[in-house]
């Protein structure tokens, strides 16, 4: 334990040994900085890669691949535990860590969400003020391992919302996913054996008692209208003896001591250079343990014929004819619409076959019975691939009623090669549909990859998964074939090769640009457009 007023070197030498190294994404970071437009591929190394818009922050910087070849994860999140008494700046602390850290995808996570849920009983005794939220039983720890634990290995995780006026779990709970690096703060962070073997680096806040009554008075009394005289009864009931036989002991825990919370800049510095050292470890084992995930693709599965997962719709001459046409360098940008919302159509029909159906008669006006069929499953889902695979999100409305559609936004980091995952947006309760997973064209395979790596990760079974698109490369069938046996890839041609740009070749050219008219130039987001994309 390094109190984080000695010098840096003692700092920087602070141990970190206690464990093994969703809807939006408004749960990233807190507000932060000037409002300002950037472009997701060209991040300034001096500036946070925050894009600030009228509804929302967004973390510009993507997520990188968290998975290998084979579509399993490889990388673990980076845990920081926070623990201090009630009032102490945890939160305070927390946050002023991930404005400062740069790393792409930040959650937080709090303890004030994992109190247990209350008796009849225990009700009154809240509204009384003499039951004690400061013991480590008002707490679910079950369920909050459980949920950190998941949180950790890059699983979608659901969150309690508690309502501290009411003492209740409010019936909609909240969604997080995708962290690189997760942050949990509470007061009991360091009360639990389970707990503390997955923080990576555990940090004590330290602040002088007779602040931290200020401001529980200040808080509870504007936040969740309760009266001075019970403030001061819960505290000195509950709150200061818990303190001192629960919390201040496990200060001998901490990697780090942070004095003063929130206000003590020197100490955040530091913790976040620190951070940075042990992420950096990391990422130089995972380099030397493997390459990156497209030479990973470019090398696997390329000399094997092509899976029977793989289905592509008949070549009539219809469907050639089609291709033709949008093929056509020369075609214009209203014909390449026209003619490709055709063969979308098309598509999206032969893929609805291969959902599950099972026998049902029914009566026809003439007082007939038919024998026919109807869809078995539970529901249906499209979720495109921006921006591309949102052009298909007609064709697929247009024959399946009312169906839900998620969005995927996935771009190839310029340096790294890698795709890197930028946004999200799913309806909920998804893992028991059938998921129709859209992308325009799929050349190595890495951003559809990454995308059904996403619906594994929200508790999409894998055989329940259609990856549909209009033309695909060989490599990309392979990879996506590869890595995930059981979804079904869905196409209307296959070509055989790549280029060195790795375009499909002969291919389509660049299907977006194409379709919208943008020539290859940087989007600039705007308020518009993420009007566009929430909706």
């Amino acid at each position: 334990m390094i109190p984080m007023d000695v010098e840096r070197e003692k700092s920087m030498s602070s141990r970190s040994d206690s464990g093994s190294g969703e809807d939006s994404l408004d749960r990233l970071l807190p507000p932060a900085g000037a409002p300002r437009k950037k472009s997701a591929t060209s991040l300034s190394k001096t500036e946070p890669p925050l894009l600030r818009t009228g509804k929302r922050t967004i973390y510009t910087a993507g997520r990188p691949p968290w998975y290998d070849e084979h579509g399993a994860q490889s990388k673990e999140a980076f845990v920081i535990g926070l623990c201090g008494g009630s009032a102490s700046g945890k939160t305070t602390v927390a946050n002023k860590i991930i404005e400062a850290l740069d790393v792409p995808w930040v959650v937080l996570l709090s303890m004030d969400s994992f109190y247990k849920v209350l008796s009849p009983e225990e009700q009154v005794l809240a509204a009384q003020n003499d039951y004690n939220f400061d013991h480590p039983g008002a707490f679910d720890f079950e369920l909050l391992v459980a949920t950190l634990r998941k949180l950790k290995q890059g699983r979608s995780v659901k969150i309690p919302v508690y309502d501290f006026t009411t003492h209740r779990r409010q019936k909609d709970w909240k969604n997080l996913y995708g962290a690189s690096v997760i942050i949990f703060e509470g007061i009991m962070s360091f009360a639990d054996k389970e707990l503390l073997q997955l923080l990576d680096m555990k940090i004590f806040v330290d602040t002088d008692s007779d602040i931290r009554l200020v401001r529980r008075l200040r808080r509870d009394i504007t936040e969740r209208g309760r009266d001075i005289e019970g403030v001061i009864k819960q505290y000195n009931k509950f709150v200061k003896p818990a303190f001192e036989q629960y919390i201040e002991p496990t200060m001998r825990l901490a990697d780090i001591v942070v004095p003063r919370g929130g206000g003590n800049m020197v100490a955040i510095d530091l913790i976040v250079q620190h951070v940075h050292s042990q992420l950096e470890e990391i990422n130089k084992v995972d380099i030397l343990r493997e390459l990156s995930v497209r030479a990973l693709l470019a090398s696997a599965q390329q000399m094997q014929q092509l899976p029977q997962t793989l289905s592509v719709l008949e070549s009539t001459p219809q469907v050639r004819g089609l291709h033709t046409i949008i093929r056509n360098k020369e075609t214009s940008r209203d014909e390449f619409i026209f003619y490709s919302k055709r063969l979308m159509r098309l598509l999206i029909e032969h893929a609805l076959t291969f959902l599950p159906s099972q026998p049902c008669a029914v009566q026809t006006p003439q007082g007939h019975e038919y024998e026919g069929r109807r869809h078995s499953g539970k529901g249906i889902t499209g979720v495109s691939i921006l921006r591309a695979g949102e052009t298909m999100e007609p064709a697929l409305r247009a024959v399946c009623k009312d169906v839900r559609i998620g969005k995927i936004l996935i771009q190839t980091n310029l340096d790294s090669g890698e795709p890197e995952l930028h946004y999200l947006r799913l309806p909920k309760d998804i893992s028991e549909d059938h998921i129709i997973l859209m992308d325009s064209t799929v050349s190595t395979g890495a951003a559809a990859m990454m995308a059904v790596r996403v619906l594994l990760d929200h508790e999409v079974q894998e055989d329940k998964i259609m990856l549909v698109s209009l033309l695909m490369a060989e490599l990309g069938v392979h990879s996506v074939a590869y890595a995930f046996p059981k979804v079904k890839i869905i196409t209307t041609a296959v070509d055989k090769n790549l280029d060195d740009c790795l375009h499909v070749i002969p291919g389509i050219g660049d299907f977006g640009d194409r379709y919208f008219g943008t020539d290859g130039q940087e989007i600039d987001w705007s308020d518009e457009e993420e009007q566009q994309l929430s909706s």
